[in-house]
């Protein structure tokens, strides 16, 4: 699928009824085995990207062209909508302009741009915001940086974490006149807050993970009902994978045997659908006999 296909997929998406679950991949494995579950639309979480790339905290230590690379291997792969954490835009609104010419020739169909102070200044003892006029700056560059109308840029803030709700909101709605698609403002979990987030935000919003369900509604039918367009669920899959892997290999090492993970191993069939072996051995009969 070309990339403008997948981005007017999301753009659908962000613009309908129904609020989208996207779940975390982190390779061409993991971006398959989501394609074959149904899913169109799935993440490239920052922390998720930083763990499986170089096995370290979310602390900016993946440079914005790894990033690039692996979007580019995981829209390769699949015919995924892929939205990128672009953290900061890794520098000012100049590097911001750079990531989205890197991130749209990647393939990407949304990223995001973040108002936190990154890398952590020398000092602090808890995160910070940059000042309002510098994201705008960094949002306006943005959106004026793509070249294919229909890539999605959402602005983030994180400040509802850290300085409260009007804090947030103020940043939200300077930030939705900037020319962004969709605000993204994770840590609201509660019913209250996200329906003042939604009050106060016309634009499309993107909340993070599920609120807790209520009156037999799911956090699901709740986010829907306000009218939140997606959710980010950052780390499920990849810490699921983690758990996984971990136990097998420790009862490999201690018991000399797979035991009975040799239960729990995907099917040649599963294996083969997931590597498109079919694909391949069509390519090795008609070009290689």
């Amino acid at each position: 699928m070309e990339a403008t296909a997948r981005r007017e997929r999301l753009r659908h998406v962000l613009n309908g009824n129904e609020t989208v679950i996207l779940p975390a991949v982190f390779d061409a494995v993991s971006a398959r085995i989501a394609e074959m579950a149904g899913f169109e639309i799935a993440l490239l979480s920052g922390s998720v990207t930083a763990a499986s790339l170089q096995g370290v905290p979310d602390l900016i230590l993946v440079t914005m062209t790894e990033v690039a690379q692996l979007a580019k291997r995981i829209v390769e792969s699949t015919s995924l909508s892929l939205h990128i954490d672009g953290d900061h835009g890794f520098g000012n609104a100049m590097n911001v302009m750079r990531c989205v010419r890197e991130f749209e020739a990647a393939g990407a169909a949304a990223f995001t741009i973040e108002d936190t102070d990154l890398p952590r200044p020398y000092g602090t003892q808890g995160p910070s915001a940059i000042s309002i006029d510098e994201m705008c700056g960094k949002l306006k560059a943005a959106v004026e940086a793509r070249q294919d109308p229909s890539l999605v840029i959402i602005g983030r803030t994180d400040t509802l974490r850290y300085s409260g709700l009007e804090t947030a909101l103020e940043r939200a709605r300077a930030y939705q006149d900037t020319g962004v698609d969709a605000i993204f403002l994770p840590g609201a979990q509660t019913r209250e807050t996200l329906e003042a987030i939604r009050e106060a935000i016309s634009l499309p919003l993107i909340a993070s993970g599920l609120p807790k369900p209520e009156d037999g509604k799911s956090g699901l039918n709740i986010l829907q009902e306000i009218g939140y367009s997606m959710t980010l669920m950052a780390s499920f899959p990849f810490r699921i994978a983690i758990q996984a892997m971990h136990d097998a290999v420790v009862y490999l090492k201690k018991h000399g045997e797979p035991g009975p993970y040799a239960e729990k191993i995907c099917s040649s069939g599963m294996l083969e659908e997931i590597v498109r072996a079919d694909q391949y051995a069509d390519y090795r009969k008609r070009f290689m006999s």
